[in-house]
């Protein structure tokens, strides 16, 4: 059996219920965005910013680190995964941009209240099916939870990964 598989297998044990698994569609996405959102809000010093080209300025952060670590992880994983998340960051990031630039109100906000009601999400699903969250097993899960997801993606629409 591949590493990813045993992952996803072990993962899926503590999310077998409808509603923990309808959850966690929605909140594991929303923790990805809204983390790397948080760690965009963190400054980066302008001199590491004037080495990039003007257009990818806006991606200069450490929430663009964190999804290049991640992608390295997926990418030992499995290819087809790796893609998937990829676009998915992708995503992530020029919607994290967009927010940016709607000063509707600082971004490190916006982000954590995505964060903390996705995370209260994620508790109500595991106290509903009865089963700790894996992280608390295994913190490799916090990377296998978007990679679950993105499986579940897949599946849908019969992508072999």
């Amino acid at each position: 059996m591949r590493k990813i598989d045993a992952l996803l297998s072990e993962y899926a044990v503590s999310h077998q219920t409808k509603l923990n698994i309808a959850i966690h569609y929605v909140c594991v996405p929303l923790i990805f965005f809204s983390l790397i959102g948080l760690l965009a809000s963190i400054p980066v010093p302008e001199a590491i910013r004037a080495v990039f080209p003007h257009v990818l300025v806006p991606y200069i952060h450490f929430g663009t680190l964190v999804i290049v670590l991640g992608l390295i992880y997926y990418l030992r994983l499995s290819l087809v995964l790796f893609i998937g998340m990829l676009v998915f960051s992708a995503i992530v990031l020029l919607t994290i941009d967009q927010i940016s630039l709607l000063q509707i109100a600082p971004l490190w906000l916006v982000m954590l209240g995505i964060f903390v009601v996705s995370w209260i999400g994620q508790f109500i699903g595991h106290n509903h099916e009865g089963k700790k969250p894996s992280f608390l097993k295994d913190l490799q899960f916090l990377m296998i939870g978007p990679a679950w997801t993105m499986s579940h993606l897949f599946d849908a629409f019969k992508i072999k990964f």
